[in-house]
């Protein structure tokens, strides 16, 4: 039974409401916990009081300890009145100021058995609401219990409530920065890698098809019609192949018939269609090129020097016959992967076009995995290096070419993964190079 993939859109709701529940709740929890462990009556005593009576207290001139009315302890008593404390020192010394509580009077010996505490007082003006804590001053530590400016508690709730709400606020922010893009990127993995595997189809590359398994159940629909389509569509792609070399086939049968009797006939007017029938014939086996192009693939090793003299070899009695000249220069020896014979008909229809559009020499030369053919002759205007590679484009429109053939050649590269590159020859003329991916290479990263 086939998995069924996950919705994309309950993928991205859902982990996206899990994430911010669990952060917002988390974020609740502590709020809760704080809230419950504050008792909301009473009024608090700020602990301000306790470092600002600690300061104050210093030996007189008997070496007795004192309380000093400093600055912030008059400013302090300014705004409460009803301020006092109480400390025991290290030494066991009592030094209080202003009006103790009695209920608090046998607590002041034993300071020193207590932490710390917050008291809350019970009724107005709250003046037994007081802070323990145990602090340094100029005569050392001591614990000190005071009472000055007292907070009511709905003062710190909100305190509290607006740092958890900034709290939250700052986490949700956080997590959605940082955890959204990463849920969604993970959630789209499929999808991309689907991507890429569209970006790899090319005519050159049928049979591809995009993998169904690794989108979201959303995008499968779309992947199945995608590959129905590519399936259509290669179907098509191989009855017009089938179609262009049964038809080109076919022709060469009545070609060579015609040929026959045209060379037999005496009568010019027939004669003069030898060159239109020579063009059909050689339009005939570059379509028949092209389908068994379709049908190799590379797997050879080739020497490319021997490849280059064989082809040159070859086609030096046509070019001795017309008073043309061909060499072979080896600039360093390369052995490609590839099928021979359709770089032999690349490398033959590159040197046929140098003699019939180039001037009287043609050099063949091999550099490693990259082979040029250049001529002496008029040169191919720069803004035509590309169009003349596109088929049934020629330069010269009565030219007795098919413009089959350096079409032919670019889809040989392609084959091969391979470039062409048609440049101006330094003395005049064209230089049209063949690379090849390097052996070691293969199969290159952009095949």
């Amino acid at each position: 039974m086939k998995h069924r993939q996950p919705s994309l859109k309950f993928r991205l709701i859902s982990r996206q409401l899990i994430l911010q529940f669990l952060t917002v709740a988390a974020a609740a929890l502590g709020f809760i916990v704080f809230i419950v462990s504050s008792a909301p009556d009473g009024m608090y005593v700020e602990e301000a009081v306790v470092k600002v009576a600690a300061n104050s207290i210093v030996w007189d001139a008997a070496g007795a300890p004192l309380v000093k009315v400093t600055p912030e302890l008059a400013k302090l008593q300014e705004e409460s009145p009803d301020l006092w404390f109480a400390a025991r020192l290290s030494d066991t010394n009592l030094v209080t100021f202003g009006q103790v509580p009695a209920e608090y009077a046998p607590l002041i010996p034993q300071l020193d058995k207590l932490s710390s505490a917050d008291i809350r007082g019970q009724f107005e003006p709250f003046a037994l609401s007081a802070v323990v804590r145990q602090v340094a001053g100029p005569l050392g530590d001591m614990k000190i219990i005071a009472h000055g400016r007292v907070t009511p508690f709905t003062a710190l709730i909100t305190m509290a409530s607006n740092m958890v709400a900034a709290a939250i606020f700052l986490a949700l922010a956080l997590v959605s920065i940082v955890a959204t893009p990463m849920i969604v990127r993970r959630a789209l993995a499929g999808i991309t890698k689907t991507a890429e595997e569209a970006a790899r189809i090319d005519v050159g590359r049928r049979g591809i098809r995009l993998s169904e398994d690794r989108v979201p159940r959303e995008i499968g629909p779309l992947v199945r019609a995608v590959n129905e389509a590519l399936d259509r569509l290669d179907a098509g792609y191989d009855r017009q192949n089938r179609f262009i070399a049964s038809a080109a086939h076919e022709l060469r049968t009545p070609i060579a018939i015609l040929r026959m009797k045209i060379d037999a006939t005496s009568d010019k007017s027939l004669r003069a269609l030898s060159l239109d029938l020579s063009r059909l014939g050689t339009l005939s086996e570059q379509l028949l090129d092209l389908h068994r192009l379709d049908n190799d693939a590379p797997r050879d090793r080739i020497d490319l020097v021997a490849l280059a003299r064989s082809v040159a070899a070859d086609q030096a009695p046509l070019l001795i016959a017309v008073n043309k000249a061909i060499g072979v220069v080896v600039e360093q020896p390369g052995v490609i992967l590839g099928n021979p014979s359709s770089i032999e008909r690349a490398l033959a229809n590159l040197i046929q076009n140098a003699v019939e559009h180039g001037g009287d020499e043609v050099i063949v030369r091999v550099d490693g995995s990259s082979v040029e053919v250049e001529d002496n002759g008029p040169g191919i205007p720069g803004e035509e290096h590309e169009r003349v590679l596109e088929p049934f484009y020629r330069l010269r429109p009565r030219a007795s070419g098919t413009g089959l053939g350096l079409n032919l050649v670019k889809q040989v590269l392609d084959h091969h993964c391979g470039r062409v590159t048609i440049t101006a020859a330094p003395a005049g003329g064209t230089i049209v190079r063949l690379d090849f991916p390097s052996i070691k290479d293969w199969p290159p990263g952009n095949c």
